[in-house]
């Protein structure tokens, strides 16, 4: 299930693109079958090894083209160890609202993305996620929990103020929200309520066998509840500097 919609956002074969705050890996696995060369970063050790896994499973299966590479390594979002201007795309997704120093993580994007390179940004929406906190304390009050609810234009505002120039956004997952409100109705672990195993069972299939009803149900009902926030930007060039400007600077 992807949030980031690839058709807004060109990926090209060869392109090197940071996964950051990778998760189980979904983007990186896409952006790998797209022939880039991927490094998924997370902080947790154990998904990082399954996601390695994934990736020579990926590879003996022959899904990577050739040229493809992919890297699952542990890192922290704050302190990326890579040089300034490595990465042509960074992809962070469903992170940021768990992150004390937002403002801190875009900026070490903004340091390893190349100029001219693309960011894709997803939060969960502002609606939809205010009902689930409304419904359960325990949804968002959970070490490495959500710690804060963006408005779309506080996000956007932030990704301008890191230097970045947003062109598109969307909202996406609608299908999702009536079931994370049923969990937190329900109790955020307690997966055996009848509601929440239906819905789920739904969800399930609907990802495995994409219906055209749902599809179109889903794009229909994106823009009003969909789950999730997804802002596209791009890291401007430097202007050039005049021979005039050169001049009268030294």
């Amino acid at each position: 299930m992807l949030t980031v919609d690839f058709s807004r956002f060109p990926l090209a074969p060869g392109d090197r693109v940071l996964d950051l705050g990778c998760g189980a890996g979904r983007h990186a696995f896409e952006c790998y079958r797209r022939g880039a060369q991927v490094v998924a970063l997370d902080q947790n050790g154990e998904e990082i090894r399954e996601v390695a896994k994934w990736f020579a499973a990926m590879k003996e299966a022959g899904e990577a083209p050739a040229g493809a590479t992919a890297t699952a390594m542990e890192g922290d979002a704050l302190a990326l160890p890579f040089p300034d201007e490595s990465f042509d795309v960074v992809i962070i997704s469903e992170v940021m609202e768990h992150i004390p120093d937002d403002k801190g993580v875009l900026a070490e994007m903004v340091r390893v993305l190349k100029p001219g390179g693309r960011i894709a940004v997803t939060v969960p929406r502002y609606g939809p996620e205010k009902v689930c906190w409304a419904l359960s304390d325990a949804y968002h009050e959970v070490e490495g929990g959500h710690i804060r609810i963006y408005k779309a234009d506080e996000l956007v505002g932030k990704i301008r103020e890191a230097g970045l120039r947003p062109y598109g956004s969307h909202h996406a997952h609608a299908l999702h929200s009536p079931y994370w409100w049923l969990k937190c109705a329900f109790g955020v672990d307690n997966d055996k309520a009848l509601p929440v195993r239906a819905y789920h069972k739904l969800l399930v299939w609907d990802i495995m066998k994409k219906p055209l009803a749902t599809r179109v149900a889903e794009q229909a009902l994106n823009p009003v509840m969909g789950k999730s926030f997804v802002v596209y930007a791009t890291k401007p060039h430097l202007p050039a500097v005049s021979d005039e400007a050169g001049v009268a600077a030294k």
